[in-house]
């Protein structure tokens, strides 16, 4: 192994951008280059997480945590990435005497889900276009 971070590898939150991380505006990847993916939310849970959080302002970690279907040391895990990468909120607060923790995305949570998103539909889109000028 050459030292470089693999396609699929898991960046270190706050770590610097990975070769597949960084916004790219949708449409603008040259046929050769490789989708712009954010790699802090490309990781299947994380994006569960962001996904299920861009339909509200904030919900509370046991709904999150039913909503993605994960336990609540793989939400807390990936709730912290996203946090230190600046895509999270996490308020913490009671109901009562009993303590409470929410989450929200932040704006860059949720411009980076947006990006995020245009990269994969950029993806398609290549797809389609390849698939179209095979058949021509």
């Amino acid at each position: 192994m050459s030292g470089e971070a693999e396609l699929g590898d898991d960046p270190a939150p706050g770590g610097g951008p990975a070769r597949d991380e960084g916004p790219a505006p949708s449409g603008s990847s040259a046929p050769d280059e490789v989708p712009a993916f954010d790699g802090v939310i490309h990781h299947p849970t994380r994006l569960t997480l962001v996904a299920f959080l861009s339909a509200c302002d904030e919900a509370e970690f046991a709904a999150v945590r039913d909503g993605c279907r994960v336990s609540d040391s793989v939400l807390s895990k990936n709730a912290s990435a996203l946090d230190a990468a600046g895509y999270l909120h996490v308020r913490k607060g009671h109901v009562g005497k009993r303590p409470r923790t929410w989450l929200s995305l932040t704006p860059a949570g949720r411009q980076a889900l947006a990006r995020h998103l245009a990269a994969l539909q950029d993806l398609v889109d290549a797809a389609r276009g390849a698939a179209g000028s095979v058949g021509a």
